[in-house]
């Protein structure tokens, strides 16, 4: 048994607009260079990519990449200093979270469900199975 946390960020509605989806997106453009190839290393559409990227602009107020269109060297975008920051702040933030969560995670559920299982001895093999039972049951 395992404990989990998600973490994300979320607007003044409540709903979430920043979490592991957007955070791995932008790795992917400051990486590859490219919101698509970002998208499409993550098995996501071009246009989902770029509603969850307007999203969060629109949340934070800040622009998140920098787009340069096509010509002879192509087009791509790259990540702005701000969008570099809220990075980093939420892989900060995400290690903080992670730690509090175990050490909480040990201290509710040390030991509970983890049993060591009885030790089962075949029949014939000459040791007494009655280890344990009440007398009456001997």
């Amino acid at each position: 048994m395992k404990g989990r946390v998600k973490v994300f960020l979320c607007g003044e509605d409540g709903l979430r607009f920043f979490g592991e989806g957007p955070y791995r997106l932008l790795c992917g453009v400051r990486e590859l260079g490219s919101l698509r190839a970002s998208a499409v290393r993550m098995g996501m559409a071009y246009t989902k990519a770029l509603t969850l990227l307007r999203h969060g602009e629109e949340e934070l107020g800040f622009p998140l990449t920098r787009r340069k269109t096509g010509g002879a060297g192509g087009g791509g975008s790259c990540l702005t200093e701000e969008a570099e920051e809220l990075m980093k702040r939420y892989e900060q933030w995400r290690e903080a979270v992670a730690g509090c969560a175990e050490s909480l995670y040990h201290t509710y559920f040390a030991g509970f469900g983890q049993e060591e299982p009885a030790t089962h001895r075949e029949p014939g093999s000459g040791e007494d199975h009655s280890a344990g039972k009440p007398p009456a049951a001997r």
